[in-house]
């Protein structure tokens, strides 16, 4: 199986794809809420706001024809610039809803706890959970922990659930500490050394 760089035409089935990926995960039901229907809705532009956000400086990945996809940031450039943020408001705002001042408490305390060494951030992984098991993660990790490799770079990122911890310690991941999120889930950022 291999992984692609997605176009603008991937847009919606990746997040749809990642709208079921993420649909029990803690911490998108504490920011999006408990409600099914509008959850997934929300999740859903979220995760198009965010892919097409995260195509114009870094690498959007799709994978197992569309049965997953990961949005990797290259080094200096994981951090959304306030342009950035006011571009996607429109999109964000309806998909957070009341939970914006939520939203932004949290990125501020992820924002703090995030390596300020050179490295290629993972901001988003999933597989659509009929597909799990069957190598997408694998093959929208590999290549870019590859490319850290041959260049000598770290690797970031942030679970937001326990069981996927030993996941990502299978690529060479450590967990580095806990972020608690306000009167939320507790998040752990996990770094790679290159190999």
């Amino acid at each position: 199986m291999e992984a692609r760089q997605a176009t603008e035409g991937d847009v919606r089935s990746l997040a749809g794809t990642l709208a079921r990926a993420f649909h029990d995960d803690p911490v998108m039901t504490w920011l999006f809420g408990e409600r099914s229907g509008p959850r997934r809705r929300r999740l859903r532009r979220y995760f198009a706001a965010e892919a097409r956000r995260h195509s114009h400086h870094g690498q959007v990945l799709v994978g197992g024809d569309r049965a997953g996809a990961a949005f990797w940031d290259p080094p200096g450039l994981w951090k959304a610039s306030w342009p950035q943020l006011l571009r996607s408001a429109p999109v964000m705002m309806p998909a957070v809803g009341p939970r914006i001042f939520r939203a932004i408490k949290a990125l501020d305390l992820i924002d703090r706890a995030h390596p300020r060494e050179h490295h290629w951030y993972l901001a988003v992984l999933g597989t659509d959970p009929p597909h799990q098991g069957q190598g997408v993660g694998s093959a929208l990790v590999s290549p870019v922990l590859e490319r850290c490799d041959r260049e000598g770079l770290g690797a970031y990122l942030e679970s937001s659930k326990p069981t996927n911890v030993p996941y990502y310690e299978r690529f060479g991941f450590n967990v580095t500490g806990q972020i608690d999120l306000p009167s939320g889930p507790p998040v752990w950022p996990m770094w790679r050394d290159p190999r």
